[in-house]
């Protein structure tokens, strides 16, 4: 079995954590505060959008990426030095987005009877 030798150092956790005891009304308030949202009603608007029109879905569609365009390999020579990350998933609404994508290539799909290859 194997055991830890506790002997060498104490680490101290309250520099690095704020405990939350009995008088400290304060920190309590704070860790039962509502955060506000401030894009929660656009949020909700693009996630309860529904298309209905076969133009708007093949904008939508068009408008919205299938692949983060930011994304990117640096070559130098034939030899990759560096890579950019994606940066899509920075945006606060991301998911909502490609959410919104995927319904408009549905209905194509589903409801137009479209092929969606060139969109991918």
């Amino acid at each position: 079995m194997n055991t830890i030798n506790k002997s060498e150092r104490n680490i101290i956790l309250s520099a690095f954590i704020s405990p939350v005891a009995e008088g400290n009304e304060i920190s309590k308030k704070q860790l039962n505060k509502p955060k506000f949202d401030l894009l929660q009603p656009l949020r909700e608007r693009l996630d309860t959008l529904d298309i209905h029109n076969p133009k708007l879905a093949k904008l939508i569609a068009k408008l919205i990426p299938a692949q983060c365009p930011f994304e990117r390999d640096i070559m130098l020579f034939g030899r990759k030095i560096g890579h950019i990350p994606p940066m899509c998933k920075l945006n606060p609404l991301y998911d909502q987005f490609v959410g919104l994508r995927f319904r408009a290539l549905c209905y194509l799909v589903d409801r137009c009877g479209e092929d969606i290859t060139s969109y991918c």
